[in-house]
């Protein structure tokens, strides 16, 4: 018999023995070529559950995906996405952002580093990402940037999408990666926002060491304070399955019925649309646990649960991928896989054979970094028990009350009057021809200047938000935006207000 066979028994053994305990032993020892091929299954697998989602992607708002909708799959269609429709791939050209940071600058490179490769990049971002890089372009830097007081977006699930990269590094060291979380993941998250990503690094932290998918989400867990909404979000899911072993559809129920109030993002508050973090992470659980293991049942349940239902599939298919390894994807999903694999991602140039060799680079690295031994053939991971992060809390004391329309062309200034401690304002800066223009607003608050926002037409330099305020004494307000540049060249549309008090609104029914 081989090395490569006797390390691959041992291996299965190994996962066999931890799925039966509590917890896991104080080492692992794993051939390189076990851990490769996990690592290759992580990525894959999450660029195959990215595309797959792709066309229904915020297509079922607050709605599930009908059992009798089939969602395309078939040989060349990676391909054809690939070429046709790069920007769906913002799951994975994030993560390359800061894998490529790494590699340029090291272990020890701040978080301003990883800040400004994806601030300056050329790609096209949204929400809790885009007003970071507007921040980051204005002078907040990170942490400042992601804190929901300088973002409106904290809660959102960007960072949550982007974490696959330190769990993936950090094979069975999940404090390390909660650690990379931290410098990266604040840079546009803060609170459950932020707590989505630590989850998600931490499950495919554990991915490479166990292949039990209920252990992995309970263990993940416990780096998340109890006492915050996304763990007790995710806390109820697993409550959930074990209660509905074979229904799926209810426990997506039960997380609407509860946990569906969004009070962060101005756009999803009063509409249907929800990019929160611990509603689309619930999807994701939900992807892996009623999965069971399963890749097609996975891919399918954490998509037909909508909202951001290609980012969801992507992150539990990458997870699964990691406890399965590539070489146990089956076919019909790695079809035309081979195709794509040596393209590199638009706006970058790593393609995923590239990152299967990074990411297994910096494996190696961080197996060395944190006491453990990589010698020819094999590598002994020093296991981390898992530490809760501190508690965050976004938004504390806001409760959304109104969503008034405004409807304005704001040319010179205008005004409006709320009564409560906060508001956020919807709306854009458009060019109304070929160059871009980048207007200055003076914001005032009951006669006080409190900001002069410059708000750019270019679409990567835009701020997501117009305006937005918080923590202001509750009472009645008056906010009056003045432009101090003007021009026939582009315009700013103040498309609504979402306005925020200090205590929650309540149906005549509860009354």
């Amino acid at each position: 018999m081989n090395l490569r066979k006797i390390m691959k028994i041992t291996l299965c053994l190994f996962l066999f023995l931890i799925s039966c305990k509590s917890e896991l032993p104080k080492t692992i020892t794993i051939s390189k070529d076990a851990l490769k091929d996990k690592i290759k299954g992580a990525w894959a697998a999450q660029t195959i559950g990215v595309t797959f989602g792709g066309p229904i992607e915020f297509q079922y708002n607050g709605t599930m995906v009908q059992d009798y909708q089939t969602i395309p799959w078939y040989d060349g269609y990676l391909k054809d996405r690939y070429e046709n429709e790069p920007g769906l791939y913002d799951d994975i050209y994030m993560d390359l952002t800061f894998v490529q940071v790494f590699e340029d600058e090291g272990f020890d490179v701040p978080a301003q580093s990883f800040a400004n490769a994806f601030a300056h990049a050329e790609y096209k971002l949204w929400f809790a990402n885009q007003t970071a890089r507007y921040n980051i372009l204005n002078g907040i830097a990170p942490p400042n940037s992601g804190h929901w007081l300088n973002n409106p977006c904290a809660d959102d699930i960007d960072f949550q999408i982007e974490a696959d990269f330190a769990g993936v590094m950090c094979p069975g060291m999940i404090n390390s990666s909660a650690e990379i979380c931290d410098k990266i993941g604040h840079i546009m998250n803060y609170g459950d926002g932020w707590y989505g990503g630590v989850y998600v690094a931490a499950m495919y932290s554990l991915a490479f060491v166990s292949d039990d998918i209920n252990y992995i989400v309970e263990e993940a867990l416990k780096v998340i304070p109890a006492e915050s909404k996304f763990a007790q979000t995710m806390s109820d899911v697993i409550r959930w399955h074990k209660k509905y072993p074979n229904d799926w559809k209810r426990t997506w129920f039960e997380v609407y019925r509860k946990w569906s109030e969004d009070i962060g993002s101005p756009y999803g508050v009063f509409e249907p649309f929800n990019i929160d973090a611990k509603i689309n992470a619930a999807h994701v659980l939900m992807g892996l646990l009623y999965g069971e293991g399963n890749f097609t049942k996975t891919y399918e349940i954490a998509t037909r649960c909508g909202d951001d239902a290609d980012c969801n599939p992507s992150t539990a298919g990458g997870i699964l991928g990691a406890i399965k390894g590539y070489k146990n994807i089956p076919e019909f999903w790695k079809q035309g896989l081979g195709e794509v694999e040596p393209i590199d991602f638009k706006y970058t140039t790593i393609s995923l054979n590239d990152v299967y060799e990074l990411s297994f680079k910096h494996a190696l690295e961080m197996v060395k970094r944190n006491g453990g031994e990589v010698r020819e053939n094999d590598v002994t991971i020093q296991l981390q028990k898992p530490k809760t992060v501190p508690l965050e809390v976004a938004f504390k004391g806001h409760y959304p009350v109104e969503k008034r329309e405004l409807n304005v062309n704001l040319t010179n200034e205008t005004s409006f009057k709320f009564n409560g401690i906060g508001f956020a304002v919807n709306g854009s800066a458009n060019k109304k021809g070929e160059g871009d223009y980048t207007f200055k607003v003076e914001m005032y608050i009951d006669g006080e200047l409190v900001e002069t926002v410059k708000l750019p037409t270019k679409f990567t330099h835009r701020r997501f938000y117009l305006f937005w305020r918080y923590q202001l004494s509750m009472g009645e307000h008056e906010v009056r935006l003045k432009i101090l540049n003007p021009t026939d060249k582009a315009e700013i549309f103040l498309e609504s207000v979402v306005i925020y008090s200090n205590k929650p609104s309540k149906p005549r029914y509860l009354m």
